[in-house]
């Protein structure tokens, strides 16, 4: 199925904002990735999960066109060393609860980028989750040494087609 297709029937859905998403309960704020250099082949996606619903959801996976796969990752401090791993489960959001993937802790890790990530253009990922399902965002990108998102503005980023 073409691309266009697929973001058209997304966009029909109203599940496509660069802003967050909301679906089943679950809110997405704040999503962003940073830019690549040159022949980098992976990247990494940042945004706040707030469960608004009754009971527990899960992040289970994302994909992107962009890129080959995406999973879910942790990095924390073992003594002295920086560790990352994968997180195969995915991560719980309890009710009520916000959890903030960011840079240094939770985040999406982007395998296999198509193209390299550009400031001031957009990366779409589908998120999924155990209850409330697909949720569609779009990850504006960012410079190469951001720590966090930009403001939001009035203006939407550049769309990159992949």
């Amino acid at each position: 199925m073409a691309l266009h297709a697929v973001g058209a029937a997304i966009l029909g859905l109203g599940l496509f904002a660069s802003a967050g998403a909301c679906a089943g309960g679950i809110e997405v704020k704040t999503p962003w990735t940073r830019a690549t250099v040159a022949g980098a082949s992976v990247a990494a996606g940042y945004l706040a999960i707030e469960n608004k619903g009754a009971e527990a959801d899960r992040l289970t996976g994302a994909a992107t066109a962009a890129a080959e796969k995406v999973e879910i990752h942790e990095m924390s401090m073992e003594g002295d060393i920086m560790k990352m791993r994968a997180l195969p489960e995915g991560i719980e959001i309890k009710p009520g609860e916000t959890v903030t993937l960011k840079p240094g802790g939770i985040h999406l890790m982007i395998f296999g980028l198509k193209q390299p990530l550009i400031p001031g253009a957009t990366v779409p990922v589908t998120l999924s989750f155990a209850r409330a399902g697909q949720i569609a965002v779009v990850l504006p990108v960012q410079s190469v040494g951001a720590t966090t998102p930009a403001p939001a503005t009035e203006s939407e980023p550049p769309s990159i087609s992949y």
